[in-house]
């Protein structure tokens, strides 16, 4: 993985802080500033410490995974590239209205297992981690607090199409992985 890929993955990560914070920011009125940066903290937080996670796992099964790393790598992000594309249609209740540590944790962790998975990739690639993480939490923040403040200007823009790009960002890094 290049420069340019981690920049890529790190973007599509950041798609479903996007998408989280975009829904949160169209239910907030109040505390913003502080509902937006706590939002964004834990998001990239959480976005860029779950990659080591996944890297630390393969780490024990590396010898094994080398011989097969770009098909592993190719059938991961298809994967998660597939299961954004699917998730856009999918019908989601929109019924989070709290901000609180137990619902901000909540947030992160399940915005963040596709970076978990994302580091199993880091590793088989050969990618730098630290990084690969930093990258992926500055995105993920960044695009945590640009998901919050344009929910109150552009509410009726469909998050589907952002979870599409996603996937296909995905995908075209699982056809390069085996290209």
């Amino acid at each position: 993985m290049n420069l340019i890929d981690i920049i890529l993955l790190g973007i599509a990560l950041g798609i479903d802080c996007l998408v989280v914070s975009f829904s949160q920011g169209l239910i907030f009125n109040c505390n913003r500033v502080k509902n937006s940066l706590n939002l964004a903290i834990i998001m990239g937080l959480f976005q860029g410490l779950m990659p080591v996670i996944g890297y630390i796992g393969t780490h024990s099964l590396y010898d094994f995974l080398v011989p097969f790393s770009k098909w592993i790598v190719f059938g991961i992000f298809f994967i998660l590239g597939a299961k954004f594309i699917a998730e856009a249609f999918t019908i989601k209740e929109e019924s989070i209205q709290c901000i609180g540590l137990k619902c901000l944790i909540g947030l992160g962790v399940a915005t963040s297992i596709d970076a978990l998975v994302s580091g199993v990739t880091i590793r088989l690639t050969g990618a730098n981690l630290l990084l690969a993480c930093v990258i992926i939490g500055i995105a993920s923040f960044v695009m945590s607090m640009a998901g919050f403040w344009s929910g109150n200007f552009v509410k009726n823009m469909p998050s589907k199409y952002l979870e599409i790009t996603g996937g296909v960002i995905l995908i075209l890094l699982a056809v390069k992985a085996v290209i």
